[in-house]
């Protein structure tokens, strides 16, 4: 199992807290301190799941959904197991809100990614979770994929603590790495999950970073970001991402992002908003994640059309 996160049990940490502090009501059990590891998440599944193999946690921020899918790649490819679980969970607590609230980076308003009025983003919480094995394996149980994981990548920008690079060149290095890893052309990317945040920074370093890797076609490539619709969920962000990119190469359609507001200028990318796009069932799509510090992670998945692959 490879599992991300950011805030592990943060949120029943705080709630030990305040009975502490007897803010709240309730005895300060040992039990809400002792969830606060990063950790906590993944090695509940683990346990649910009664998985022997082995289990790690990455914590890189927003980027720690998509490192953990990269990570159970890598172990499958290198045939130390067959089956992987990988994905990510975050739940919303005071620390997170009270923490992007001080960088000014959430917005009264709903989300709006890559609009002209953008301010911010919307908090939110929750988990994604994909099943990841071999061809082999899943052949031998008589399962039919839904896609394929080609290739995954990352980056650090080694800019600053907060801000992404202005230019987008951590970005630029983890696409490419995804897509040289996934084997294919780059013109064979369809459809871009963008990490979408909404704020001003991150928008138009996202987008002269797409730019760079896909030149002219940019203009034209369909851009969507799930966190207009269900919102930031931080570690997991990747993660539930993955899941909406594999749903969205299994139906051949692109979820659109709500309608509402001017589109940026200087970001000139064909987003989707106010209905959803139709695209090819057996072409590829990037999902990818920037986060605080830098660290900048993106998959390649395709859609599932029987190829004879690993």
């Amino acid at each position: 199992l490879f599992f991300g996160g950011s805030t592990g049990g943060m949120f029943e940490c705080e709630e030990y807290f305040g009975r502490l502090l007897n803010k709240r009501e309730g005895h300060p059990g040992i039990r809400l301190q002792a969830s606060q590891q990063i950790n906590c998440p993944g090695d509940a599944v683990a346990r649910h799941l009664k998985l022997t193999g082995p289990v790690q946690t990455v914590s890189s921020a927003c980027a720690s959904g998509t490192l953990a899918l990269g990570m159970a790649l890598d172990q499958l490819r290198s045939r130390q197991s067959e089956v992987a679980v990988a994905g990510g969970a975050d739940s919303l607590c005071l620390l997170t809100y009270s923490g992007f609230n001080s960088l000014r980076s959430v917005d009264s308003r709903p989300c709006r990614p890559f609009r002209a009025d953008r301010q911010g983003l919307s908090v939110g919480e929750g988990a994604g979770v994909l099943v990841l094995e071999t061809l082999d394996h899943a052949k031998s149980r008589g399962a039919s994929p839904l896609a394929e994981l080609l290739g995954a990548g990352a980056s650090c920008d080694a800019n600053h603590m907060t801000a992404p690079h202005s230019e987008g060149e951590g970005a630029v290095a983890a696409i490419e790495a995804a897509i040289a890893d996934a084997g294919i052309p780059v013109e064979c990317i369809g459809f871009v999950n963008a990490h979408g945040t909404g704020t001003p920074q991150n928008d138009i370093s996202e987008s002269r970073a797409l730019h760079r890797v896909f030149g002219a076609r940019a203009a034209s490539l369909p851009v969507t970001s799930n966190k207009a619709t269900i919102g930031h969920l931080l570690g997991s962000s990747g993660a539930i991402e993955a899941v909406s990119t594999v749903l969205s190469m299994v139906y051949g359609v692109i979820h659109p992002m709500p309608s509402g507001g001017e589109l940026d200028n200087e970001i000139d990318l064909d987003i989707v908003v106010g209905s959803p796009r139709t695209i090819s069932r057996e072409g590829a799509a990037l999902s990818s994640s920037f986060a605080f510090g830098g660290s900048n992670a993106a998959v390649v998945i395709a859609g599932w059309n029987g190829r004879a692959t690993d």
